[in-house]
């Protein structure tokens, strides 16, 4: 009889599966397609690629390739197999789509350990070992399921009583803990990009510490920079995705569509923040605001966006102080499912009350492909061990893997939103490098060392076949 159950054998459940066969782990893997598709998917095959072909940057040094790098010593298939279906991409891994999720589709479906169910799963038992895998498109039914798991685990300790429910602002009944909503990401940059000789520090009418960079306009700028937002193109929107936006995650293009003073008023107010430098108030603002402890990312509060990448790049740098911006992240409104996972899970992808039920993938907050097979990975073997009665041990907080985890675990979980891995993630050097190349190399040579001593404890209950 099998041992583990996973749930959806897109990325992360066939990376799942597949290492938990791996470690001698009879495996049931459910996916509803075909007999029951997405409006997203087109086959039936396993490990669909969606959006895109690209697996992100395999430049050395860069979080991409130091996230793939430990995925590829831990032994994960679905990284073997993107190798296997390049296509060339300049320094990025990219696959051909559809003999990728062939190629995958073939591995695991042989494997002597997997049998494959083509059904929905509906029911989710607590005593069983479960990996729920569904991704961002979760059945409404399944999804109900998962919410009654998460609301009882949240009234299950006095503690969690008053965190909010996985979500309580789905798009059909705000008083419901939906697992689905329209996500709003704001764009994020790297602090050293931005020039700070044409920004200032400063709150909105010097209410607290001056802990906002305030980048002014003048008119004209403000003209120029409006007139670019309207004329960018969008990410077109799938049929699918419906995306009929709340007024509290407007994309900025959106605000600029009801007149050319919206943004003025809205996300680009001025009011308050007098530059200290002219004594007056600049046409209009755009704040950044500090994304994490080390200062070393900025948030722009507030732009939220639905363009397409190269667009918002473009339009974004016509900002004051941002004509250089890394961007760490771009802006992003779409239909997501997750779940709320710092209050839900621990950092082994176990949830808290129902430590047999582990998530992976999107639905636990992760952000991308790679992310995604990654998390797959982890809940694999966490599956494994808790099959063999041994303790989960979570990765290293050093690593990628790790410091992955860490963010889906202990992020604010009232502003809780999915992440890719980038260095921000990463705990700081003890010691300040200033050179980013070298800080990144150095980042990565303590992530490696510190990830090969967690998989000689972890990885010895590996059964090779």
């Amino acid at each position: 009889m099998p041992s583990v159950k996973i749930i959806g054998a897109g990325l992360a459940g066939s990376e799942a599966a597949w290492q938990c066969a791996r470690r001698g782990v009879e495996v049931e893997l459910f996916e509803m397609r075909p007999v029951r598709s997405t409006p997203a998917h087109q086959t039936a095959d396993f490990a669909e690629l969606v959006c895109s072909n690209s697996l992100k940057s395999d430049s050395e040094n860069t979080a991409p390739w130091l996230l793939k790098e430990e995925m590829r010593r831990a032994g994960s298939l679905l990284l073997e197999m993107a190798r296997e279906c390049a296509v060339p991409a300049g320094h990025a891994l990219a696959v051909d789509r559809v003999r990728f999720a062939a190629r995958v589709t073939e591995v695991v479906s042989s494997e002597a350990r997997i049998t494959v169910r083509r059904e929905e799963v509906t029911r989710i038992e607590e005593h069983e070992v479960t990996v729920i895998a569904t991704g961002p498109l979760t059945s409404e039914a399944l999804a109900a399921e998962i919410a009654r798991l998460s609301v009882f685990e949240e009234e299950s300790t006095p503690e969690q009583a008053s965190r909010p429910l996985p979500h309580e602002h789905g798009p059909d009944s705000p008083r419901e803990p939906h697992l689905y909503f329209y996500d709003s990401i704001s764009p994020i940059v790297e602090a050293d990009s931005i020039d700070m000789s044409r920004v200032y520090m400063a709150a909105r009418y010097d209410k607290g510490s001056a802990d906002y960079i305030n980048c002014p306009m003048s008119r004209e700028e403000y003209d120029q920079f409006y007139d670019a937002l309207l004329a960018a193109q969008s990410v077109e929107e799938r049929d699918w995705e419906k995306l009929n936006y709340f007024e509290s995650c407007l994309p900025i293009e959106e605000i600029a569509r009801r007149g050319r003073d919206t943004l003025r008023f809205g996300p680009m107010k001025p009011v308050g923040l007098k530059d200290p430098r002219t004594g007056r108030m600049p046409y209009a603002v755009v704040q950044l605001r500090q994304e994490n402890l080390r200062a070393d990312s900025y948030n722009l509060v507030g732009f939220q966006n639905h363009l397409k990448f190269g667009e918002q790049a473009r339009v974004l740098r016509m900002i004051p102080g941002l004509a250089n911006a890394r961007f760490l992240r771009y802006g992003q409104i779409h239909r997501n499912t997750y779940i709320n996972s710092p209050t839900l899970l621990r950092e082994t992808l176990q949830m808290q009350a129902h430590p047999r039920v582990l998530f992976a993938g999107q639905i636990c907050g992760v952000e991308g492909y790679v992310e995604s097979i990654a998390t797959g990975l982890m809940a694999g073997m966490v599956a494994a061990t808790l099959v063999h009665g041994a303790e989960p041990v979570p990765p290293p907080r050093a690593s990628a893997f790790g410091s992955l985890t860490h963010y889906v675990t202990h992020a604010d979980a009232k502003n809780f939103q999915p992440a890719n891995i980038t260095f921000d993630l990463l705990p700081a050097l003890e010691k300040k490098i200033r050179d980013r190349k070298e800080r990144h190399r150095v980042q990565c040579e303590l992530a490696l060392n510190e990830f090969d001593k967690w998989m000689e404890l972890v990885g010895a209950t590996v059964t090779r076949t």
